[in-house]
């Protein structure tokens, strides 16, 4: 039995590791509060050692997924993979900013699928300030594509579960594989994202610049700031054919379809991930001559310590009973009504992720889901829900994701002005009516799919 003592000591460790995540002073990394803040839990004895092996156990298969994705994101940049993809949109704009809008968007997603979405955030968005820049516009006519491509970056990680590191621990929660996650999910997802894109293009429209350069060209070597660039890097200034280009785009769509085939045939996600990194790595070795150990220093390992630091005092959190108090106000009202389960849970987690951010938001919804003695279908349904709650719904504010705070930080490096109100303006209007699309949608897809249940 905890003692009132250890609850407080919980309660207050988890507030003060939030404030110091969203307000970082002094660039304060995000691992260093959860890490102190989940010491303080296992300390006070909230969480015991059975459980930080059980969380191990749980976090480890996601964490190394994440991590095998970013290492990719870093080979691909040493071939210059990813200017080679700017300068092909520069291209297929034609002189368009309307198109231009699409273009930006469809290069999100596609990153965001390809990567996950804060991998997806580190790319694109270097590579949409510089593309803006050397076409000329004005600092309030970089803002549609800019605020349109991380909103679009970091929503596009709810309909595969693989491209966001908290979905993956939550679904080993729930014991859901990823191929019925993304059967049950991608439809409803992506018909979310459409409504989300095209809200945001009426509420651009008369903002998009109507004539754009036709050609320019982007410097081989423009961010030399990248977190994933070091200045040192001379290889990423050559140039590959096409050909070369798009046999490397071929193979990292093999490996993300290789990931849904392996969780179908239940091989752990992560040894596919890890198989594909390596391939890329001894790639890069025979055609830049660059050893992988200059990876070792770029991956952020700093990922794998904040997530289990955050889980061990969600955990804790867990264990005083605040999983115990949702189960009683919403165990009556999900129950055996699907369209109830979706929007109550996925308006539940988007208020949650909202306020306290999506990572530790997710992971009290899902470990409240494993509680509630729901039916297979409504548990699946609601844990679903949770994620649109968790990767859409946390973008009404910008603190609500760590994709979000990272691209803000990013525009300040770059010198671009954008103030909470300009971003709020948007979300307000765009934000929950997706939220609320995108949850009935799922609702009557998974109901469709399974008409007997």
């Amino acid at each position: 039995m905890i003692n009132s003592a250890a609850v407080s000591i919980t309660l207050i460790s988890f507030a003060f590791t939030l404030l110091l995540i969203l307000w970082r002073p002094r660039g304060l990394n995000e691992a260093i509060p959860a890490t102190v803040g989940a010491a303080i839990v296992f300390l006070c004895g909230a969480v015991s050692f059975p459980d930080l092996v059980q969380i191990a156990t749980t976090v480890s298969g996601a964490a190394i997924t994440i991590m095998a994705t970013i290492v990719m994101a870093i080979v691909l940049e040493s071939f210059g993979f990813f200017i080679w993809v700017a300068e092909g949109l520069a291209i297929r704009a034609r002189g368009s900013g309307v198109r231009l809008f699409w273009y930006v968007n469809l290069l999100c997603f596609l990153m965001t699928m390809f990567f996950n979405n804060d991998g997806s955030i580190l790319i694109t968005t270097p590579i949409l300030l510089i593309l803006l820049q050397h076409l000329g516009l004005k600092n309030r006519q970089k803002l549609p594509y800019l605020l349109s491509g991380a909103l679009v970056a970091t929503a596009s990680s709810a309909p595969i579960g693989v491209s966001n590191i908290v979905n993956l621990i939550a679904l080993k929660i729930v014991h859901m594989d990823l191929y019925t996650s993304t059967m049950m999910m991608f439809v409803p997802a992506t018909l979310g994202l459409l409504f989300l894109v095209t809200l945001m293009f009426l509420y651009f429209y008369r903002e998009l610049p109507k004539k754009i350069p036709l050609t320019f060209t982007i410097p081989r070597h423009p961010v030399t700031s990248h977190p994933l660039r070091h200045s040192s890097d001379e290889h990423s200034n050559r140039k590959y054919s096409n050909r070369f280009m798009t046999n490397i785009l071929l193979f990292v769509f093999i490996v993300r379809l290789s990931l849904f085939a392996g969780s179908y045939f239940h091989i752990p996600i992560e040894w596919i991930a890890v198989a594909g990194s390596l391939i890329l790595l001894a790639w890069r070795w025979i055609y830049l001559k660059m050893p992988p150990k200059d990876v070792i220093r770029k991956i952020p390992w700093h990922i794998l310590v904040f997530a289990f630091g955050m889980y061990v005092i969600i955990y804790g959190l867990n264990n005083i009973g605040l999983t115990n108090l949702l189960i009683d106000v919403f165990q009556p009202l999900v129950s055996g009504d699907h369209l109830n389960a979706s929007l109550l849970m996925g308006g539940l987690i988007s208020i949650l992720s909202t306020l306290f951010n999506n990572h530790p938001a997710l992971m009290v919804g899902t470990l409240t889901l494993t509680h509630m003695d729901l039916d297979p279908l409504t548990l699946k349904i609601a844990y679903l829900a949770s994620v649109v709650g968790s990767d859409i719904g946390s973008l009404l504010l910008p603190i609500g994701t760590l994709a979000s705070l990272l691209w803000l930080h990013i525009l300040k490096q770059y010198k671009v002005k954008l103030s909470w109100k300009d971003y709020m303006k948007l979300t307000f209007v765009v934000i929950p009516p997706t939220v609320i699309f995108t949850l009935v949608c799922l609702a009557f897809w998974v109901s469709w799919l399974y008409p007997s249940h």
